[in-house]
């Protein structure tokens, strides 16, 4: 092949690459499409799969990592508004990430001249499990999130998690881009027509399950009233954190004549910290706002669930006030009830967002954490314990903001008795209703998996209610002040769910079967390799000794 034309392809491939990593982002909220186009979902990684598999060992690495850094460019284009760093380390990991699964999705094509598109899903199938686990963890560009408003087709996610329905939608893919490099149709058409059975049959069956769902009676109804206060995050001192608090009490106050059970503010909604105010008071002011803000929650007539930052000592050994005037304290983002007159019990964020929230490598990585240090990045304690609060009888959990996007985390709380789910997030950061929604539809999955309704309680949105089908009611508009009311069914007798009982068994299988088969097929072939050298050996002995003999015997002769 000439230079000219290797120079050629590779251009192709990458400008196909690039168009699909734009496609593919506009099947979820983006800069362009509100609320994206779902249905794009079925088809955006065609083309990606079929560059893999005409590409070269020495090429697809750079064409995975290329397509990695342009699809979340394009897809998290509002992290940008967090941090000019933010833009940069998401599609950075993401690209290195890439370049791995395309090496990896290439492997099985080297390893199975035929039906390789089994072991390719497969393989993309344990990736997008591997890249939810451990520190890195970012659920965010799953490609079966982009299908949340087809509730009839996610219903099976409360037997295999989001993980059954990415292999659903993946394989045809895989499938049809096997067949149009192969040029040959009937060699997969089996394959194809199965694969498009599973997802039809997934979606019809999927539907009666929905219409179960919608017509079970509840035991009880919880009425809550969300507070959608916007304020904006980016602000602080006494004078903001005043405003806000007198914001979220008008607002309160005006949700209160609907009679609710219950009332939930947002992630930090109040701030200053009234654990380390409380106990270290050292400014009259701010103390009072505090003591003004324990005295509301305390009288308010009905729990209030609401976040605010938890300051603990850090150094027991020195004073809460340092000779510098700095503070020995550490935070965590945490959710306080309030019932019965006081206090009732916190719950801590377990699942931080890395780098943002959370950096664990101080002494592996000095020159990353003095760098994210320099750029104004504040770090969270991580929480320890999956509380379960309970009132009146019924029991439930406050996952905080990011938190809600984990299916293990709140299928935690769900099996530790929860009947409900409260997120309480703050996005207003983004200052984007695409990452408003962008988050939102990884939530929608939670009340599917565990069959329990979740309450969005959020800043600026998306604050709703999902209904244990999937289903979505009383959207708030995003960016105003506002507050709902919500009547979330609570079922008494509930029996856990498959995913509740077990939590990620799909994704779990799915590297096991993916790393046992690579490893059993390169078994296979090294050892036919083995064998046809030892067969072409011996035959090879077999005519030097069938020689020799007749040479033998021509001098004998």
């Amino acid at each position: 092949m000439s230079f000219l034309k290797k120079a050629f392809n590779f251009i192709l491939d990458l400008l196909i690459l690039g168009f699909s990593a734009f496609v593919a982002s506009l099947a979820f909220p983006s800069k362009y499409i509100e609320n994206g186009v779902p249905f794009l979902a079925f088809f955006y990684l065609i083309p990606v799969f079929y560059v893999i598999w005409r590409s070269k060992w020495s090429t697809v690495w750079l064409y995975g990592a290329f397509y990695g850094f342009l699809f979340y460019l394009f897809y998290n284009y509002w992290l940008e508004t967090f941090h000019p760093l933010a833009i940069l380390i998401a599609p950075i990991l993401e690209c290195v990430q890439y370049a791995l699964l395309f090496m990896c999705i290439k492997l099985s094509k080297t390893l199975l001249k035929r039906h390789y598109c089994l072991l390719a899903t497969l393989l993309y199938s344990a990736y997008l499990y591997l890249t939810q686990q451990g520190f890195l963890a970012y659920p965010y560009g799953n490609i079966a999130s982009a299908l949340y408003s087809y509730t009839s087709l996610i219903q099976i996610v409360s037997v295999t998690g989001i993980w059954g329905l990415d292999l659903i939608v993946v394989l045809p893919q895989v499938i049809v881009s096997e067949c149009l490099y192969e040029k040959e149709w009937r060699r997969n058409k089996w394959d194809l027509l199965i694969s498009l059975l599973i997802l039809a049959s997934t979606w019809i069956g999927g539907s009666f399950v929905k219409k179960k769902w919608e017509n079970k009676e509840s035991d009880r109804v919880m009425r809550i009233a969300a507070i959608q206060h916007s304020a904006d995050t980016w602000q602080g001192g006494y004078r903001t954190y005043k405003e806000n608090f007198e914001n979220l009490k008008m607002l309160t106050m005006e949700a209160m004549e609907e009679n609710p059970d219950m009332v939930v503010w947002s992630e930090t909604a109040f701030v200053p910290s009234v654990a380390w105010h409380s106990a270290y008071p050292n400014n009259v002011a701010t103390s009072k706002l505090c003591n003004d803000f324990v005295s509301f929650g305390s009288n308010l007539g009905v729990p209030l669930v609401t976040g605010n930052p938890e300051g603990v000592i850090k150094d027991k050994e020195l004073a809460p006030i340092l000779e510098s005037g700095e503070w020995n304290w550490k935070t965590y983002n945490t959710v306080i009830l309030f019932s019965d007159g006081g206090i009732q019990g916190i719950y801590r964020k377990q699942h931080l967002v890395p780098f943002t929230e959370y950096f664990p490598y101080e002494k592996e990585l000095p020159w990353l954490y003095n760098l994210l240090l320099a750029n104004d990045y504040k770090w969270w304690e991580v929480g320890e314990e999956a509380t379960v609060f309970e009132y009146d009888g019924v029991k439930f959990s406050t996952p905080i903001c990011f938190e809600d996007t984990f299916g293990y985390l709140n299928a935690e709380f769900v099996s530790k008795g929860a009947q409900m789910l409260l997120n309480l997030s703050n996005d207003f950061w983004s200052m984007s209703v695409q990452a408003e929604l962008q988050h939102y539809q990884l939530a929608v999955f939670r009340a599917v998996e565990n069959r329990v309704p979740l309450l969005r309680s959020t800043n600026s949105g998306i604050t709703c209610l999902v209904l244990p089908d999937g289903s979505t009611q009383g959207k708030l508009d995003t960016f105003t002040q506002a507050w709902g009311i919500y009547d979330l069914p609570i079922y008494n007798d509930k029996t856990l769910t498959f995913y509740t009982r077990h939590p990620d068994l799909f994704g779990k299988m799915y590297v096991v079967l993916s790393i046992s088969a690579v490893v059993l097929i390169a078994i296979y072939d090294i050892s036919r390799v083995v064998l046809e050298k030892r067969r072409k050996k011996r035959m090879e002995e077999e005519r030097l000794s069938t020689l020799f003999v007749s040479m033998d015997e021509k001098v004998e002769c």
